[in-house]
């Protein structure tokens, strides 16, 4: 089971591309042909439908925390196509997951509201949903705490935050420097919960295989990484791993959601094996956002203190986060703050509170786009008590090493990125007087523009890679990659056609699969950075072994492995990050309170570019999200219910084509030879980061008024321009 690009997909791409597609060329996707015709097949499509396929839909809890003290199944097992319905009782008893979210029907608990407690599953689709709907529980309900408050006396201060971060961290004496400084601001900001939403939501089909019906274990998952729902199933269910094939070939859309295993797979494999046949389940939209996490709501205090030539003195940015009962989750918001600007003092934390609420989790950008809305809008409140551009605010602190760990950075060009997207803007022709350019009719429109600048780090996962040549004269290069519609495959393809001095339709790439070489998951802009140097590597040795070989090529090929542990595991002696500059125009309605956005541009220093369709696409995609960030998604808690009230597409507000009329993205030309043999950094997330910021200040730049609390949707903004 090896999935491979179609021939005519990786033919049409070889024609439209110039200089064979190699790195650096705008090469087509691979597989777009095969999507837009429908031929690319997802997590639970036809393909993977055999005649005894039975369906499976969760029963999601009612109250928003007890437990579960009976569940009447006789009326659901009456239901027409009826199969099983799974009960906490009556569920197969797994293994304990390190997240415990994956535990389902495996206790009577109910954690927070949406925590699943019945598993209906039926012939069909739609009888698995009227099986249960007509399943009854009875809870034992217990009092519940849903709010965020940054005085909440459950508060306490983590030992560290995500990805390993020290949750504070402390230079010199912050709070002495700011009661001391000439210049001073002091201001809170607020980011509601807010939810993925893939267009494919999270699915996955499971069969059991073997004379006892568990021998092995096929799922098809729409997943972030194959490799990490393999090692969880096989722990959950007491399998050994090569018993076990997950395959996410193509999926649509993750954002963080689909970067570590749900329970959807988990309830999918165990009704399969309850019910000895294959079973797809797809989760309810409705589900998402109590099922596969959120970004986590925060409240951010910062304060900067200055020279009155705006030299900064102290940074201090404290944040206050909630994570749930289940399994602590620390969004990392303050951690930016370690990296972006010089000053002598400065303090950096985080504090949590656990609440009776789903697990938050990764959502693009974890830490830095929430961190760096509240970074980058203090630096704006900071440029106005100065009376200095807020470009050149920025400028005057670009710092000469990483603030927080004082390594040198590997490549820094935050400051180019700034001139750069000055000069595309025209920001010096701009008046800087808040609230001083008024149009349209009747003169009701308020416009304003607003500047941000963004960082993401460059992360980098052990991986391993196999190249064939075959002797057909094309090449076969198989990695465990997922391409979550970035254009992975693509890019992989380029790098292994720039390092065999190929025509990029003589490469075949085979991603996606667990029976492919062991790699990292999508995710934390690593993976291009992670497979392709993987994929150069054993293309590179493979190319060497072809040039020492004499005569025809043996029936299965020549090949080569790469296996990039040692050098991914290595600490670098430089800091690694990608940077960008953010500038937005908006128009603000004075009548409505609505904020048409009417530019973005987005320039950014992200190392080589190595296809510069792909690369846009990515960029421009995290700057509407941004948009979506600053202007229209938010969700909010019913306290009464614990559960979110936006728990759709129609109440959960994600731009549309109207919101987002000229969105430009460009980098400037950026060598590191401290990051991987392509001298990439990625670009998957940063393009959200400084989209939130930039909006807020050019919605202040239009109005004069400070909004500290996202989104700013017209309910918001309207009583303060009366």
């Amino acid at each position: 089971m090896r999935p491979t690009q179609t021939t005519s997909g990786a033919a049409a791409a070889a024609t439209a591309t110039p200089a064979g597609g190699g790195l650096g060329a705008p090469a087509e996707r691979l597989e777009g042909r095969d999507k837009v015709t429908g031929t690319a097949r997802y997590a639970t499509e036809l393909a993977h439908t055999p005649p005894d396929c039975a369906y499976a839909w969760p029963v999601p809890a009612t109250v928003a925390r007890g437990r579960v003290t009976a569940v009447d199944t006789s009326a659901a097992l009456a239901t027409p196509g009826a199969l099983a319905v799974l009960t906490p009782w009556t569920a197969p008893r797994l293994g304990e997951p390190d997240d415990p979210a994956l535990a389902v029907l495996q206790d009577d608990r109910v954690p927070h509201r949406g925590w699943y407690v019945a598993l209906a599953v039926a012939e069909t689709l739609e009888a698995a949903r009227a099986t249960a709907e007509a399943v009854h529980v009875t809870y034992a309900a217990e009092p519940h705490d849903v709010i965020l408050r940054p005085d909440h006396p459950d508060a306490y201060e983590p030992d560290e935050a995500n990805g390993g971060s020290a949750a504070r961290r402390v230079r010199g004496d912050a709070g002495a420097a700011w009661a001391a400084a000439p210049v001073r601001v002091d201001v809170t900001y607020r980011i509601p919960p807010l939810h993925n939403h893939p267009m494919e939501p999270h699915a996955a089909y499971a069969r059991w295989d073997g004379a006892d019906g568990s021998d092995h274990l096929t799922v098809y998952d729409s997943s972030q990484g194959a490799g990490p729902v393999r090692a969880v199933l096989a722990g959950m269910f007491r399998v050994p791993e090569e018993r076990i094939t997950v395959v996410s070939e193509h999926v649509g859309g993750g954002f963080g959601s689909k970067g570590t295993p749900r329970p959807h797979v988990v309830l999918a494999a165990m009704a399969a094996r309850h019910t000895g046949r294959p079973v797809k389940l797809a989760l309810p939209r409705k589900d998402l956002p109590t099922t596969v996490g959120h970004r986590a709501p925060t409240v951010q205090r910062v304060r900067l203190a200055a020279e009155r030539d705006g030299t900064l003195i102290a940074v201090g940015h404290e944040v206050t986060t909630q994570t749930s009962r289940i399994t602590e989750f620390v969004e990392q918001a303050a951690v930016p703050a370690r990296v972006m600007y010089a000053s002598p003092h400065s303090l950096t934390s985080h504090r949590v509170v656990p609440l009776d609420v789903p697990s938050p989790s990764w959502m693009r950008a974890p830490g830095e786009a929430s961190g760096m809305y509240a970074l980058e809008s203090a630096m704006d409140e900071l440029a106005d008590a100065l009376g200095l551009d807020p470009v050149e605010l920025r400028v005057r602190n670009d710092p000469a090493t990483e603030p927080d760990s004082g390594l040198p950075f590997s490549s820094r060009n935050l400051v180019a990125c700034l001139r750069e997207g000055a000069r595309r803007f025209g920001w010096h022709d701009r008046d800087p007087r808040p609230a001083s350019r008024r149009g349209g009719p009747k003169g009701r429109w308020l416009t304003g523009t607003g500047v941000a600048a963004a960082t993401y780090p460059v992360l980098l996962a052990p991986s391993t890679a196999t190249a064939t040549a075959l002797p057909d004269g094309t090449f076969a290069v198989d990695v465990n990659a997922t391409d979550i519609g970035t254009g992975a495959r693509t890019v992989l393809a380029q790098i292994a056609a720039d390092a065999l001095s190929t025509p990029l339709g003589s490469v075949r790439i085979g991603i996606g699969c667990t029976r492919l070489p062991r790699a990292p998951l999508a995710g934390g802009s690593s993976g291009t950075a992670s497979w392709g140097s993987a994929v150069h590597q054993a293309c590179t040795r493979l190319a060497e072994r072809l040039a020492r070989h004499e005569g025809p090529l043996p029936v299965g090929g020549l090949s080569s492995t790469a296996d990039t542990t040692e050098e991914a595991e290595r600490t670098p002696p430089f800091a690694r990050h990608a940077f960008g500059a953010h500038f937005a125009e908006v128009a603000v309605d004075t009548a409505t309170g609505e904020v048409r956005v009417r530019r973005l541009l987005g320039v950014y220093a992200a190392g080589r570019i190595l296809n510069p369709r792909t690369a846009r696409s990515q960029f421009i995609g995290g700057m509407v999200m941004g948009l979506g960030m600053a202007l229209t998604e938010h969700s909010t808690v019913d306290p009464a219910f614990g559960d979110f009230a936006e728990r759709d597409l129609a109440a959960y507000h994600v731009p549309s084509h109207a919101d987002v009329p000229d969105v430009e993205a460009h980098w400037v030309e950026e060598e590191d030879p401290h990051l991987n043999p392509m001298g990439s950094k990625g670009i998957g997330e940063i393009g959200i980061v400084g989209t939130p910021a930039a909006l807020g200040n050019a919605v202040h730049h239009a109005t004069g008024v400070r909004l500290r609390e996202l989104p700013l949707t017209p309910d918001r903004v309207l009583p303060h321009l009366a």
